[in-house]
């Protein structure tokens, strides 16, 4: 598991059996073999007994004594001369000593089993042996190697139609690609393994497949899919009975649950797990979910605890002789003791993991503990010990040809050459890891899974920006800092731009310097870009990190860039908060609650001034105050907003200067996730002219039954008169028929929304603040749905219309990511809308429905869309005062 912090990357190494290579099924004994006329029948009965009893020592764990019982078999079968039970002996052999961690011994074994099979035209032998090379050359961290092998061993699969061992060799392969970082080629690979699994009836083959499935999208951190796959693969297991499979896909089950930060349930799975290597005596299984609890008790803080569990894990791993066990063990005790802020025990523990990687040639592990080392001695300030140890492992991963690790390297490599003042080789080496990252990046991922991969990568970017500064390099800073967010979202909208609407092969390049003035000009609008700096220190022995620095580019359409740097480490240091907190006190102020209903937020009046107007003023202090002197002096030259992380709930038309006066007043703003996003949604719109009586108008459908919390049982959504009164107030406006109650149906809607100019939805909405694209517009239901349609269907639509306006419940809200936030609005731009009007917050009946009207009321008069919604708010603010009623609202895009 791959701990990010700022500018560094731990790896606490987490003992994930989903990573458990296939296809060391155990050699059967050999069978009916010729009893040759010198060789007494007894001597082949003992050796017989001698491999089975190997066989069941090796299956609870005892693999020293399993060596043992087969190198006496092998010793008798040799004798007399039985080829085919040495061979198989020799297999088993090999097993043992991979299980022992001893590699080069293991591969020894295989090949003198691989020779026998050649000789006595085994081809089946054959293919197996040459996968169980390639399990071995992959435990090496040798990858290519392990692909030849596994490559050749299919190849013999399919010559002699074992479709088992086809499968096995295509589950090994994507088990190789993934170690690679190629995960949409492992993906492939996975579930050809599943298909022939399946064709075969082949239902463990069904549940390891599944399993690796889930292994791999819990790599793409998507981890509801992993979850989804681990739980199908935990099913079968049940109803098979493989005991030992169920405990692996608790294991995976809990691994994935810890990822996603849910500790307890994390825990709750380990301990199923562990219970069941318990009672089927599997030690190798029981140390991995020990490992896997410290784990889970370190990311809860209880450093103590964490402890116990390793060295519990530590224990077993000695005891059955695990090497490599033994130094995954070793390595999260140093990471313990790390975070205790003891130094030297973690170093001590990183330099036994050393030795034992190197002694069993695990390059891998040799590179992590490597890189470990290196990120300790940086927290010492001994940056010449740190940049050895951590060159030390980008040499490993460029010889592995481990690119994700190679990246990391460069990241904490040129974190640490900033901290030592070396800014140049800072910039040169994050230069290099923004390379790596970006080669790593396929367009074959699906939207949701390059989301999750490119957050991943957001340090290197940040690191740079600050190494970027630091040499008042401002110019490439704000290049550095477009190139890091919203790419999938820009691969998404090149695709919808480009003349044949297929997917590009390659993603487009972030824009230049002289290209963001450009899109400034063309917008005819000052760009305000925004992002966040966080800086690591220690408290205690632990790390912590906030954010330091609100770094703010502003773009004016004549060309003119500035910089300016705010700095909010008093947020923290005297106000004990971050800027997401902050963020949170302004919508709590203005009456932004956590509520029952549908949306989940609810407006409230706050009858307190004070309480509305502190974090308001606070916020604008932060986000506007530095650069006021930049921004137009016409009102009605916009101004578009590009936050960052919380920011994008950030309720601009609400701040307030120190005058009182609120943002929307002095400004017409407008946000993006992007300024290159800008350009996108402004070729959507080029040449399109907008009809504005050729609209769907729906309020106030008949409402479906849904659940807004996981376990919770669905209730009804509440009618919205108040949305049906404004559907038919603005359809009357625009000359159309409104459609309402049990007519809104969602198939009645998706057969008209792709034909229509302007599309006006009054109804529920609900964010996902978890997954995104689960989010939610509501319907009428029907016998064939529920009546949701959401943002991941939305995302396959092809629209034609000019401007959306989502009048429902926090239809701007969703998961909060680099690329944005993954909702409603970005779907809908994705699926050719250049302008989305959204609200942060559920607005009250009465407030929306007036500003509403007034939005298309001032659109008939003039056709700029951010200057009507700023009309339409300060015309409700002056009939509804609090900014509850009117701040909510937000256009994405272009105007």
């Amino acid at each position: 598991m791959r701990f990010h912090k700022i500018g560094l990357s731990f790896l606490a190494l987490v003992i994930a059996t989903v990573s458990t290579p296939i296809n060391f099924s155990l050699w059967e004994t050999p069978g009916e073999l010729p009893a040759l006329a010198q060789t007494p029948q007894a001597r082949k009965a003992e050796a017989d007994r001698l491999f089975k009893q190997g066989i069941q020592q090796y299956q609870t764990s005892q693999f020293e004594a399993a060596l043992r019982s087969w190198q006496q078999a092998l010793i008798i079968y040799r004798e007399i001369k039985v080829r085919k039970g040495e061979s198989n002996t020799l297999g088993n052999l090999g097993i043992a000593y991979f299980s022992l961690g001893d590699y080069p011994k293991a591969i020894e074994y295989h090949q003198q089993r691989l020779a026998i099979a050649k000789e006595i035209k085994d081809r089946f032998g054959e293919g197996q042996s040459l996968g169980n090379l390639g399990i071995a050359y992959y435990a090496l961290g040798d990858y290519p190697k392990a692909i030849q092998y596994q490559q050749q061993s299919l190849a013999i699969a399919k010559e002699v139609k074992d479709r088992l061992g086809e499968g096995q060799s295509l589950g090994n392969l994507g088990l190789a690609y993934r170690a690679l970082g190629d995960y949409p080629k492992a993906i492939k690979y996975y579930q050809q393994f599943l298909a022939i699994a399946k064709e075969v009836k082949d239902r463990l083959g069904q549940r390891q497949s599944l399993g690796y499935l889930g292994g791999a999208y819990h790599a793409l951190g998507d981890y509801s899919k992993a979850i989804e796959y681990h739980s199908q693969s935990l099913a079968i297991a049940k109803e098979i009975k493989d005991r030992l499979g169920e405990g692996k896909s608790l294991g995976n089950l809990g691994i994935a649950y810890y990822s996603l930060g849910d500790y307890p349930k994390a825990i709750e799975y380990q301990l199923q797990s562990l219970a069941i290597a318990k009672e089927i005596k599997d030690r190798l299984g029981e140390g991995q979910s020990l490992g896997n609890l410290g784990n889970a008790y370190y990311s809860l803080g209880d450093y103590p605890k964490a402890i116990e569990y390793q060295l519990q894990s530590l224990a077993i791993a000695k005891e059955i002789k695990d090497r490599l066990g033994e130094g995954r063990s070793l390595g999260n005790l140093g990471i313990a003791y790390y975070a205790l802020g003891n130094y030297p025990k973690a170093i001590e523990y990183y330099q036994q993991y050393l030795a034992i990687a190197k002694a069993v040639k695990d390059r891998l592990g040799e590179g992590n503990a490597l890189g470990n080392l290196g990120l300790v001695y940086n927290t010492l300030g001994n940056y010449p010990k740190a940049i050895d140890y951590l060159q030390q492992r980008l040499a490993i991963a460029k010889e592995i040809k481990d690119k994700l690790g190679e990246a990391i390297s460069l990241n904490n490599l040129g974190y640490t050459f900033y901290k030592q003042g070396n800014l140049a080789a800072a910039e040169k080496t994050l230069y290099e890891g923004i390379k790596v990252y970006e080669s790593l990046r396929d367009q074959k991922l699906a939207d949701t899974n390059k989301v999750s991969f490119f957050d991943t990568q957001s340090n290197t970017y940040r690191t740079l920006q600050q190494v970027l500064i630091a040499q008042n390099k401002t110019d490439a800073a704000l290049e550095i800092a477009e190139r890091g967010r919203a790419r999938a979202f820009v691969e998404l909208l090149a695709s919808r731009v480009s003349t044949n609407n297929k997917q590009t092969d390659t993603s487009p390049p972030a824009p230049t310097i002289a290209e963001i003035k450009q899109i400034a000009k063309q917008q005819n609008a000052t760009l305000v870009q925004y992002s966040i700096i966080t800086d690591n220190f220690q408290v205690a022995g632990k790390d912590k990190f906030q954010e330091s620095y609100l770094y703010i580019w502003v773009v004016k359409p004549t060309g003119e860039v500035t910089f300016r740097k705010v700095d909010i480490k008093s947020l923290w240091q005297k106000d004990n908060t971050t800027l997401a907190e902050l963020v949170n006190q302004s919508r709590l102020g203005i009456g932004v609650v956590r509520g029952a209903r549908a949306g989940g937020i609810i407006a409230q009046q706050n009858p307190d001034a004070v309480n509305v107007n502190k974090p308001l003023q606070k916020l604008y202090d932060i986000l506007i105050k530095d650069i006021a002197d930049l921004l137009p002096k016409n009102p009605n030259d916009r101004v578009i907003f590009i936050p960052q992380s919380s920011l994008f709930l950030a309720p601009f038309p609400a701040l307030r200067d120190e005058q009182g006066k609120y943002l929307v007043e002095k400004h017409t703003i407008m946000t993006a996730p992007a300024i290159q996003v800008l350009d996108f949604t402004h070729k959507l719109g080029s040449g399109r002219q907008i009809n504005y009586n050729n609209a769907l108008i729906v309020g106030n459908p008949t409402m479906p039954v849904v659940s807004t919390e996981p376990g919770k049982p669905a209730t009804q959504l509440s009618s919205l008169p108040g949305a049906e009164l404004e559907a038919k107030t603005i359809a009357k406006m625009l000359k159309t028929q409104p459609i309402l109650g049990k007519e809104a149906e969602k198939a009645n809607i998706l057969q008209r929304l792709s034909s229509v100019d302007v599309i006006h939805l009054a109804t529920h909405g609900w964010a996902d603040d978890y997954r995104g694209l689960g989010s939610w517009i509501a319907f009428a239901p029907s016998a064939n749905d529920d009546g949701l349609l959401k943002a991941e269907e939305i995302l396959d639509l092809k629209l034609k219309a000019q401007l959306v306006v989502l009048s429902a419940c926090e239809t701007g809200k969703g998961k909060l990511s680099g690329d944005g936030v993954i909702g409603l609005s970005r779907s809908l731009i994705s699926a050719g809308v250049p302008s989305v009007l959204v609200s942060l917050w559920q607005v009250p009946d009465e407030p929306t429905q007036y500003l509403m009207v007034e939005f298309y009321r001032s659109l008939q008069t003039q056709p700029d869309k951010a200057l009507a919604l700023r009309q339409a708010m300060l015309k409700t603010k002056q009939k509804f005062p609090n900014p509850v009623n009117w701040a909510a609202f937000t256009l994405i895009g272009n105007s």
